[in-house]
């Protein structure tokens, strides 16, 4: 018998949104903070580190290879013993739904002296990791798929790595990162080359970190073996979560948001760019350089269309499926392409985005690599799928904000995986507006 799917009627609004947030810190940011603790010597204490079920599970995962990690008085604390005491586990890592965990930890094991599987969920297992597997085969480690050569469950063999010249196919943070922690285990230089610039948190907490790595342009030098210390860090909140309200509060008549100190790393603000780009009025407050965050205001707007498109799409990769729903309430034509990576993530969100967009009215068509999108068009009810995807369902709800007929939504509670205190969140935000 086929399980019966949790649904969920969405929230709506007759107003706009208004007040403050205090957003959930940067996932990728918290999956790295984790990685690096573990790897390096020395105590590392994370403040303000994201509690989603994505991020949890890179904590299990490197408890299983012998880190002492806990959690005192909302510190996350990793007791690091560097890469030399990670241990073999004595059964199958679970990456659970996150292809962050899972290919930036392949890079890890591809340098450590045993043998271990590991897998995610069943989404996960159906995202395929060539790319991170062709590149560190070529290094020295040893990586099949046990079931199907290129798709988890995944074996690792590691090995002493040797450094390689790698020039990437695909601008993807997840695969540099990778290679990255195999090259701090590596013996002579690796050098990078990305075919566009992608989110560089790896690049920048191997200095925080006390590593040596160079960054000229679009080429990444890094010598191994080498020796991290551990660090205390405090981590911004994450953009990606913020742009969910970025598009609400410009969408929505009467609305005002302040989100506090929002990551600004100039790697992942594409989606700030593209917005104001169209017409958004979106200011910067209480910028702190060191953690490269800020206070962001975002007010109503009139929004235009505009096309995305080359070498900013790396910068706005996880933002896309809000930024196609704030086309549909743009004046014009938008033109989203050159983001065929949006086909391997939780599900094809080209696909997925188009197809629920349509069952609310919009006017999308789905391409090879993106969409074209007609703006503006009325939104209405619908019963919509978050095909198991996180921000599908986040932008779902955003989308059912624009109308005042029921939105119900089937699968919501995937969204915990990267943002649990959403609806929340959300919900505050309506209440404020409607005073």
């Amino acid at each position: 018998m086929e399980a019966v799917m949790k649904t969920m009627k969405l929230l709506t609004t007759q107003n706009g949104v208004n007040g403050e947030v205090v957003l959930s810190a940067d996932k990728s940011i918290s999956h790295r903070s984790i990685m690096f603790g573990a790897i390096s010597q020395g105590t590392t204490i994370v403040n303000h580190f994201l509690k989603a079920e994505d991020c949890l599970r890179t904590i299990a995962v490197f408890q299983q290879l012998g880190v002492n990690i806990t959690e005192e008085n909302e510190r996350i604390i990793i007791k690091g013993k560097g890469f030399e005491a990670l241990t073999a586990p004595n059964k199958r890592l679970d990456a659970g739904n996150s292809g962050t965990t899972i290919r930036l930890v392949l890079g890890i094991l591809a340098g450590r002296p045993f043998t271990c599987e590991i897998a995610g969920d069943r989404s996960l297992n159906l995202r395929p990791m060539e790319r991170v597997i062709y590149p560190l085969r070529e290094m020295g480690a040893e990586l099949q798929g046990i079931e199907r050569s290129d798709f988890p469950p995944i074996r690792v063999t590691g090995k002493d790595l040797q450094g390689i010249e790698y020039s990437m196919p695909i601008a993807s943070a997840q695969v540099k990162s990778a290679l990255l922690f195999a090259a701090l285990q590596a013996h002579g230089e690796t050098i990078l080359i990305e075919k566009e610039k992608s989110r560089n948190h790896t690049e920048e907490m191997i200095k925080q970190f006390g590593g040596k790595i160079k960054v000229e342009g679009k080429k990444i030098l890094i010598d191994g073996p080498q020796n991290l210390i551990g660090q205390e860090i405090t981590i911004p909140g994450d953009i990606s979560s913020a742009a969910f309200y970025l598009v609400a509060a410009s969408i929505l008549p009467n609305s005002e948001i302040l989100l506090k100190q929002v990551g600004i790393n100039p790697t992942r603000t594409g989606i700030i760019d593209v917005l104001l780009q169209m017409g958004a009025v979106i200011e910067k407050q209480r910028i702190n350089e060191k953690n490269q965050a800020a206070d962001l205001i975002v007010r109503s707007a009139s929004l235009n269309a505009c096309e995305v498109s080359g070498a900013i799409i790396p910068r706005i990769i996880d933002e896309l499926p809000i930024l196609a729903l704030a086309a549909t309430q743009a004046t014009g034509t938008t033109i989203i392409r050159d983001a065929k990576e949006l086909k391997v993530k939780e599900t094809n969100r080209i696909v997925a985005v188009a197809e629920e967009l349509t069952k609310m009215g919009a006017t999308i068509e789905a391409t090879e690599d993106g969409w074209i999108i007609q703006g503006p068009t009325l939104l209405h009810g619908a019963k919509v799928n978050s095909h198991g995807d996180h921000r599908i369902g986040m932008m779902l709800q955003i989308a059912a904000l624009l109308t005042d007929e029921p939105v119900e939504l089937i699968n919501p509670d995937v969204i915990n995986i990267s943002y649990p205190s959403f609806f929340t969140d959300l919900s505050k935000l309506i209440k404020e507006g409607s005073k």
